[in-house]
């Protein structure tokens, strides 16, 4: 089983999405049978059966054993992983694209930017799975607080600067078999979880907020 599998096939999130096949997915991590599965949801046999065959059908659930009880044949399912990705492969055709507005101040365009993370990543995921290999990357994951916009927009500064000189410094075009990696560094705040909660947990707008092409309010703030 993968620790976390792409979806890329649109047919295949569809499937992911049902409701039903998301709580059979997610229940199957452990092995079970239709009739197990059924007992554990409080869903008919017959549907559960069904919907395994179609999360089968799409490479999402996989035949772990058969047993035999008496005159009947129990098929065991897994899933093929503990967890999903949705790929923006899947929605090819209205995908966003980071290089249609670039602005390094934009909400939106840090979320391009993340679409095209998942969709680079998981196509590299799913070749180097066939093939059996690791992918080569790495990951970087901090949080900071900031007493202000300004200490915010500092930050921004100095981090842009850092990269792009690590960048000039190590960047080859001329490397004869060099490989082209792609580094994304965003800032963004973090949505408050609790029940409620409104998305907005920095207060009313300050005077000293940066104008954002799609965040006005500081506590809406992105850079990337």
């Amino acid at each position: 089983m993968l620790d976390v599998a792409v979806i890329e096939e649109p047919a295949a999130a569809e499937a992911s999405l049902d409701p039903i096949r998301s709580r059979i997915l997610a229940a199957v991590v452990e092995p079970g049978s239709a009739a197990m599965l059924a007992g554990r949801l409080g869903l008919p046999r017959q549907k559960v059966n069904y919907h395994l065959k179609e999360l089968e059908r799409h490479g999402l659930v996989e035949l772990a054993e058969e047993r035999r009880k008496g005159n009947v044949t129990e098929r065991v399912y897994r899933a093929t992983a503990a967890s999903y990705v949705i790929s923006p492969t899947a929605l090819a055709a209205v995908s966003p694209d980071p290089a249609r507005s670039p602005d390094q101040l934009s909400a939106t365009w840090l979320l391009s930017l993340g679409a095209r993370l998942v969709q680079e990543v998981g196509a590299l995921l799913t070749g180097a799975s066939r093939a059996r290999k690791r992918v080569a990357s790495f990951g970087l994951d901090a949080e900071v607080r900031f007493a202000s916009a300004a200490d915010r927009t500092a930050f921004a500064d100095q981090l842009a600067q850092t990269v792009a000189a690590l960048v000039s410094r190590y960047h080859d075009e001329s490397a004869t078999g060099g490989r082209t990696h792609r580094v994304v560094v965003g800032l963004h705040q973090i949505p408050d979880a609790r029940p409620g909660a409104s998305g907005d947990t920095a207060g009313p707008p300050r005077e000293d907020a940066p104008a954002h092409t799609d965040e006005p309010e500081e506590g809406q703030g992105n850079a990337s």
